[in-house]
């Protein structure tokens, strides 16, 4: 089993903050994005942010959960990513050509662009880690759960990469009652003289 990255677990919370099954939404308004925000350490509990960062931040996470619960052959709706791309082009990402910091900072060979205001630097984090998720190949192993009613995301530890619900427990087992169900309806529908 492999530990999931810092940069997974920062893109699993932040797909999370919608809850599918609850109708909940942690990022709801743009006071709940900078309070998210502040609690991962990502902006200052003393800054705002502002509806269009806000609205930047929901294209963002939409277009990565569409992304998470793409299965393989499967595309994304292109709206979706459409959004999430142009959410990217306004969070401009530096690198850095030797090992070290870049441009005086400590986070390594990809930074927020430092003219960026503090709510944008904030979302760029978010952007280097999905960035860091998807030149890794790790992004496979983030996985939004198939059952439709649940759609959390969650890590894949397992040696194939091929867990499909977030819980075998509850997602799995609805998902296999509602199949063992609908044979049983087709098994009986076939054997009704008549029919």
């Amino acid at each position: 089993m492999r530990d999931a990255p810092a940069s997974a677990l920062l893109i699993e919370a932040f797909a999370n903050t919608v809850d599918v099954e609850l109708g909940t939404d942690e990022l709801a308004s743009a006071d709940g994005l900078a309070g998210w925000l502040a609690e991962r350490g990502l902006l200052a509990r003393t800054h705002q942010v502002g509806a269009p960062d806000h609205g930047l931040c929901l294209r963002l996470r939409a277009g990565i959960r569409e992304e998470l619960g793409v299965n393989v052959g499967d595309d994304a709706d292109p709206a979706l990513r459409a959004g999430a791309e142009e959410a990217l082009r306004e969070l401009p990402v530096l690198v850095a050509v030797g090992h070290g910091p870049v441009h005086g900072s400590d986070r390594g060979p990809l930074s927020p662009a430092p003219d960026l205001p503090p709510p944008r630097r904030a979302l760029a984090e978010l952007a280097i880690a999905w960035c860091e998720l998807r030149l890794t190949g790790e992004a496979a192993r983030l996985k939004r759960c198939s059952e439709h009613t649940c759609a959390w995301v969650f890590w894949d530890a397992s040696k194939n990469r091929s867990r499909r619900w977030c819980s075998m427990r509850v997602c799995g087992n609805r998902a296999k009652a509602r199949r063992h169900s609908a044979k049983q309806t087709e098994a009986a529908g076939s054997t009704v003289p008549g029919a």
